[in-house]
Parts: C-alpha cells; sequence; structure tokens
C-alpha cells in the first residue's frame, strides 16, 4: 500500500495547486472541483497514512 499512499499524497498535493490557481482566475466552478477533490484525496491520504504507515 506504499504506493497508494504516493499516489494519492500527489493527486491532493495537484489539488492544493489547482485550488490556488482557481482561485487566483476567480474560477468559481473551478474553486468547487478542486476543493472537493481535495477533501476526498486529502482525507484518503491522512487515512492512509494512518492506517497502513508512512512510506519509507
Amino acid at each position: 500500500m506504499n504506493g497508494l499512499t504516493i499516489i494519492l499524497a500527489l493527486v491532493t498535493i495537484l489539488s492544493v495547486i489547482g485550488t490556488i490557481t482557481s482561485f487566483k482566475e476567480k474560477n468559481i466552478m473551478g474553486i468547487f472541483f478542486a476543493l472537493a477533490t481535495l477533501g476526498v484525496f486529502g482525507w484518503f491520504t491522512v487515512m492512509t497514512i494512518v492506517f497502513d504507515g508512512y512510506p519509507v
């Protein structure tokens, strides 16, 4: 499951970048989807690290 943790963390980081970009461009739909992606994948990332451990 270490690979899954890395992939989820990368998607979370990219969604943070997307959220910031959407706020700069004042794109309402982009903000909504970026925040939704951040919430879902961020939660999955945290829970994967809690239950399976940090990848070494």
